[in-house]
């Protein structure tokens, strides 16, 4: 479907949205009328009362024209002075698409790229366009890969993909509005009604008599079947439309092929999924680890450590790329499946670009590591900004062993105020001075239990307990170890982070609170492991 064909249908869905407001407002009208003609008079007011508050959004609905504006991604914009080689690239792969270049490149701390553009008069008139380039994908792909991705969404500005979009949300935005103007009338209802039930049924509890349960069955049930009416015809917008976007990043994806060559292009397509789980999978586990302790990685290193992960999981991840995900296919999706996508490039002819050197993508860049504090520092919060830096082996183990420290929060609630401003060292006494004599289970007792657990009943109970006092043992000897220095949390890019204990105490520790725990504890073996 051309451009021409496309913006016809958004014209028609934008005007079926207004017929639809007409269509329900003759509606109402007509019931108004019926209930003129037919209805007593105090049914015909309240009648008169519905349809004018029902009418109300429907007619907001329809004169609100101005689609709000996106909130700007936040990064940093780099001029062609700054990164002359990332310009130079993007007007070359512009120039090749056949399409105008976008008027600013900005540097984002997604893991994406995307393009916009500002049309005016719903997309007849162009306007100024916008690159999006997250560092974290940069960091992922090599110099081809990043080719490829840049010539699709370019590809989208040469299909008029982008001056379209504006068009195509505006109904989107405006069945959007009236629905929750009509969910938010019809909470608003039920919150009343839900007032007066409860203040009636106060009133007859101060009289002696027994409260009535609050029922607000069926109440606001007008506003919900006018906000399903929108709904269902918001859904056919998106199936209307979607199918279009479908098949707009096919064609994209076949122009990135013919530009950039179709291995770069599959390749780049069987890595994003790949790419976008590990960078969840780092952001949670190692560049926000110590965040709630108030640290953070080296600056630049937030959001550009993702290369290490990414190097040293390199032969894990080439596998997964050979997995691609099954996604289900839905009429409401904007993108077709990575597999069907890939299928279709990989069903081109070879044109022989498969060969070619695999090169860092952040060759592109003059300074990556510049750019990579610039952009943390354009979409970090002002209080992550003031954190503690640290290198990312003393980040592993100081974040760790302050993980272990709160952990063992419990213990010191269940020891009591004595324990209230204890050092872990003290803690861990206490404890130990608790087991040898014989209230160690009733502290543990006083932690929180399993469902399991607090079922449980005699030996079974016992046991239970035996593998919690182990367990806060063991954590709290660790805390105590790690936070003096003699045991230390080690970083690990492939594997979670270990403990390294010095040499004796990796094989004495298990004995030791194998002691402390049995029947007849002896917590001896413990204390001079400490101690040593």
């Amino acid at each position: 479907m051309g451009a021409t064909l496309r913006a016809l249908r958004a014209l028609v869905l934008i005007a079926g949205f207004h017929l639809l407001g007409l269509f329900l407002l003759c509606a109402l009208g007509a019931v108004d009328w019926a209930a003129y003609r037919w209805a007593p008079a105090g049914w015909a007011l309240k009648f008169y009362v519905v349809s004018f508050l029902l009418a109300v959004p429907v007619v907001r609905g329809m004169l609100l024209l101005r689609t709000p504006r996106d909130e700007e991604v936040a990064g940093i914009p780099v001029t062609d002075a700054d990164e002359p080689r990332l310009w130079a690239a993007v007007r070359e792969l512009a120039e090749r698409v056949g399409t105008r270049a976008p008027d600013e490149i900005r540097l984002t701390a997604d893991m994406n790229a995307a393009v916009t553009e500002e049309a005016r008069l719903l997309g007849l008139i162009g306007g100024t366009r916008r690159l999006y380039l997250g560092l974290p994908l940069v960091a992922g792909l090599s110099d081809a890969q990043l080719r490829a991705v840049l010539a699709h969404e370019l590809g989208h500005y040469g299909n008029s993909d982008t001056r379209l979009t504006g068009i195509t949300e505006r109904c989107r935005v405006h069945v959007a509005r009236t629905v929750d103007r009509f969910e938010e009338k019809s909470g608003q209802t039920i919150a009343k009604e839900r007032a007066r039930q409860e203040r009636k049924s106060a009133k007859r509890v101060a009289k002696g008599k027994s409260a009535r349960e609050v029922d607000t069955t069926g109440v606001g049930f007008t506003y919900r079947a006018m906000a399903r009416i929108y709904t269902a015809y918001g859904r056919f917008c998106m199936r209307a439309t979607q199918s279009g976007s479908r098949r707009q990043e096919l064609a994209a994806d076949l122009g990135a092929a013919r530009i950039a060559g179709r291995d770069a292009t599959a390749s780049a397509l069987r890595t994003l999924p790949v790419l976008d789980s590990a960078h969840e999978f780092y952001l949670s586990s190692y560049a926000t680890l110590g965040v709630e302790f108030g640290m953070l990685p080296p600056r630049g290193e937030v959001f550009g450590g993702v290369r290490r992960l990414l190097d040293a999981r390199a032969e894990e991840l080439a596998g997964l790329r050979e997995a691609l995900p099954d996604e289900p296919a839905s009429p409401y999706d904007s993108h077709p499946p990575t597999a069907e996508r890939v299928a279709v490039l990989e069903a081109l002819t070879d044109d022989g670009r498969g060969a070619e050197e695999a090169r860092p993508a952040f060759g592109l860049f003059t300074s990556p590591e510049a750019v990579l504090i610039d952009v943390e520092e354009a979409t970090l919060a002002p209080e992550a900004l003031l954190m503690r830096r640290l290198d990312w082996p003393d980040l592993v183990h100081e974040a760790m062993t302050a993980r272990y420290v709160q952990d063992a929060e419990p213990v010191r609630e269940a020891l009591g105020p004595a324990a209230a401003d204890a050092e872990p060292a003290a803690l861990l006494r206490d404890f130990l001075d608790a087991v040898d004599v014989g209230t160690a289970w009733d502290v543990v007792g006083r932690l929180p239990r399993s469902d399991e657990a607090a079922a449980a009943t005699g030996r079974a109970a016992r046991e239970f307990a035996r593998s919690s006092l182990r367990r806060e043992l063991a954590r709290l000897t660790t805390a105590v170890l790690a936070a003096d220095g003699r045991a230390r949390w080690q970083l690990s890019w492939s594997d979670p982070a270990s403990l390294h204990l010095p040499d004796g105490y990796a094989a004495a520790l298990p004995s030791a609170l194998d002691a402390a725990i049995t029947d007849r504890p002896d917590t001896e073996p413990l204390r001079k492991l400490l101690a040593g």
